[in-house]
């Protein structure tokens, strides 16, 4: 009987040839070139998922205040940026100040600054106003964008014509949008024309569109993203809104106002 037979351990052992081993990596790379999509699909539906719920938390803040106060929606006057601190990062800002962010108002019904956050505008390179530190952190604590139109300010909400017709916050590059057509989702009923025309190609923050219809993106177009921004109504619920031009958002979600209904 022959040594090799005898003596296992002295049969040759044969790996992967070249061959085989690059035939394997290009498997696995079909298959992460088929997968990396449907995962990033997956990481935005989580983020925008947390979004929506962060935004239902402030809209049970909003509801405890408005419980609090006659149901009157705070006026807040100049506070038109992102900080909720003084310098110190301790002390609080005066609500309605300016360089304040507009959640301030809600500080004794809160648990975390964060609930203000938005999972899918945590990494920006530039926001809307300079808040004297790093964006991508600001954000964390103030990416909803407030209805600041001029009859929305201070109003009963006895006095609003539907609460769940009545935009209250979403989620907008701009924290404080003042109601126009400049910086708002209406077209002020005029059927073809443009809204956020600010944000729009020729518009001084056109480098933000992207960063409103931010959710579901499918266009890589600097002005036509495909996606839509979720948006907290007055009575508490939370919905989206598909990019528009403003053609199907009339006045009235703005106004609170039956006259300005289509």
């Amino acid at each position: 009987m022959n040594d090799y037979a005898e003596n296992p351990a002295k049969r040759t052992k044969r790996g992967f040839t070249l061959i085989e081993l690059l035939v394997v990596i290009a498997i696995i790379a079909v298959l992460l070139a088929i997968l990396m999509p449907a995962m990033r699909k997956i990481k935005e539906i989580a983020r925008e998922t947390a979004c929506k719920s962060n935004l239902k938390n402030v809209g049970l803040a909003v509801q405890m205040y408005l419980d609090d106060y006659e149901r009157k929606i705070p006026h807040t006057q100049s506070s038109n940026q992102f900080l909720w601190y003084q310098s110190d990062g301790r002390t609080p800002r005066k609500a309605g100040s300016s360089g304040t962010y507009w959640g301030t108002f809600y500080f004794d019904y809160l648990k975390n600054t964060k609930i203000f956050g938005c999972p899918s505008l945590q990494r920006v390179e530039r926001l809307i106003y300079d808040a004297g530190n790093e964006p991508s952190e600001t954000i964390k604590h103030a990416a909803f964008g407030l209805n600041h139109h001029e009859r929305a300010r201070g109003r009963n909400t006895n006095d609003i014509y539907r609460l769940s017709e009545f935009i209250y916050c979403l989620d907008h590059a701009e924290p404080r949008p003042d109601g126009g057509t400049s910086d708002c989702l209406h077209n002020n009923n005029n059927p073809g024309s443009m809204n956020l025309t600010g944000y729009r190609k020729g518009g001084s923050r056109s480098y933000s569109y992207r960063q409103i219809f931010r959710h579901n993106i499918r266009r890589a177009d600097d002005f036509e993203t495909g996606g839509r921004t979720n948006v907290l109504w007055l009575d508490g619920h939370v919905t989206h809104i598909e990019e528009t031009t403003g053609d199907d958002v009339p006045l009235s979600w703005y106004t609170g106002d039956k006259e300005d209904r289509f």
